[in-house]
């Protein structure tokens, strides 16, 4: 009977793998989120059919995404899945605190124009990154 045996080789060629592959679907689902947002007005003309379809491939894609950041998020070491959950919590608490306020500022007439999800979502990017950045400097 032969052992199957991990070589840090392999883990590193499979996160690598895993890695590039979260990478092409982040990028086809920020594609086709462009393709659903911008294609009824620029490409088809609000053609109710492809709208649909546009939605619905970015939902599939999206899902996909979804997949492959639990894949990646699986293959990480103990440290780095660590780093990588602390600043999603972070993540996740700034975007709800933060969106719960600033949909507010607009019910109670403190801002006159309507809260968007996009300053939301780059919020939360930025503080999952600076999340990221002080997890790997605390664990160097």
């Amino acid at each position: 009977m032969s052992k199957q045996t991990t070589t840090p080789n392999d883990w590193e060629a499979k996160k690598a793998k895993n890695t590039s592959n979260l990478r092409y679907w982040t990028l086809a689902w920020v594609v086709t989120s462009a393709v659903a947002a911008f294609g009824p007005r620029f490409i088809w003309d609000y053609h109710t059919a492809l709208t649909i379809l546009g939605v619905v491939i970015n939902l599939v894609i999206g899902f996909r995404m979804i997949i492959a950041n639990k894949t990646y998020l699986n293959s990480l070491d103990e440290m780095h899945r660590k780093i990588f959950l602390d600043a999603g919590a972070l993540s996740l608490g700034v975007g709800l605190v933060c969106g719960l306020s600033y949909e507010l500022l607009e019910d109670i007439k403190l801002i006159s124009f309507e809260p968007e999800i996009s300053h939301l979502v780059i919020l939360m990017c930025l503080v999952f990154m600076v999340g990221l950045i002080r997890g790997h400097r605390t664990y160097r």
